[in-house]
C-alpha cells in the first residue's frame, strides 16, 4: 500500500485586501508532497511563495480550498488545535533566525520543548543532542550575539528538528548568509532530508534552489512549473577550509 502524502493541498485561494485593491496571493494552488521529499519553492518577491509556506505551516489560513497535513484536514481547525499541529508535526526556520538575544544556545534549543511540556531533564538532553547534531556541540551556553550568522542559522535548525518533526519547513533559510555560508546550511538541510526528514524551503535563488530534489515555481499566486531533478551535493561545493 502506497505511503500516504504528507502534504496534499486542493484549490487554495488566499486573498489580502490592500486598501481598495485585492491581492490574490494564492489563486488555485493545488500541491502534493510526499514524505521523504526536499522540496525548493521559488519565486520572485510577492509571487505567493511565502504565503504558501505560511499556509502550509499553519501560520496562515486559506480563504478556500482544503488542505490535509499527514492525512488530517487543517483547513478549518480552532487556533489552539493549530498551534498543537505546529508544535507536533512541523518544524520552522526563518532567514532571521529567530533567537532570543539574550538566552543561551541550548534555552533557544529548548524552547519548543517547553511548550510541549516537556520535563526538564529531558528537555535539557534533547536539547544538547539536537545541537550535536548540526555541528554546535561546543557552543550549548554562547548566546546568539557570540555567534556567527551561520551558528546562528544552525542553532534555529537544532530549535525546529528537536521535537523530531516529520516536516521542517525553512524561509529563506539562506538569505542573511554570504555564499559560504549559505553552502554550509544547505548542506546540513540536505543531511537532514537524507535522514528522512521531509524538508521544504523558499527561496529566490536558483543556485539554491539546485540543493533541492524538486522544484517548485510560482508566480502571480499561481504553481507555474513543477519539476522534478537530480539534487546537487552541497556537501561537494563547501570550501575546503569551511568543512
Amino acid at each position: 500500500m502506497p505511503e500516504q502524502a504528507l502534504i496534499k493541498v486542493d484549490n487554495l485561494v488566499r486573498t489580502y485586501v490592500l486598501g481598495e485593491q485585492e491581492l490574490r496571493a494564492l489563486d488555485d494552488v493545488s500541491l502534493v508532497i510526499e514524505p521523504g521529499e526536499f522540496v525548493a519553492i521559488m519565486g520572485a518577491s510577492g509571487s505567493g511563495k511565502t504565503t504558501l509556506l505560511n499556509v502550509l505551516g499553519c501560520l496562515d489560513r486559506a480563504d478556500s480550498g482544503r488542505y490535509l497535513l499527514a492525512g488530517r484536514d487543517v483547513s478549518r481547525l480552532s487556533r489552539g488545535q493549530l498551534a498543537e499541529v505546529r508544535n507536533q508535526l512541523l518544524g520552522f526556520v526563518f532567514q532571521n533566525f529567530n533567537l532570543l538575544p539574550r538566552t543561551s544556545a541550548i534555552e533557544n534549543v529548548e524552547l519548543p520543548l517547553v511548550y510541549a511540556g516537556v520535563p526538564h531533564d529531558q528537555r535539557k538532553r534533547r536539547a544538547r543532542a539536537a545541537l550535536e547534531r548540526v555541528g554546535l556541540a561546543d557552543r550549548l551556553q554562547h548566546r546568539p550575539g557570540q555567534l556567527s550568522g551561520g551558528q546562528q542559522q544552525r542553532v534555529a535548525i537544532a530549535r525546529a528538528i528537536v521535537n523530531e518533526p516529520r516536516l521542517l519547513l525553512a524561509d529563506e533559510p539562506t538569505g542573511n548568509l554570504d555564499s559560504k555560508t549559505s553552502v554550509l546550511v544547505m548542506a546540513l538541510l540536505q543531511q537532514l532530508w537524507s535522514e528522512g526528514l521531509t524538508t521544504l524551503f523558499v527561496t529566490h535563488e536558483p543556485d539554491v534552489a539546485q540543493y533541492a530534489s524538486r522544484v517548485i515555481l510560482v508566480r502571480d499566486g499561481r504553481i507555474v512549473s513543477d519539476t522534478k531533478q537530480t539534487a546537487r551535493r552541497a556537501s561537494d561545493d563547501v570550501p575546503a577550509r569551511a568543512a
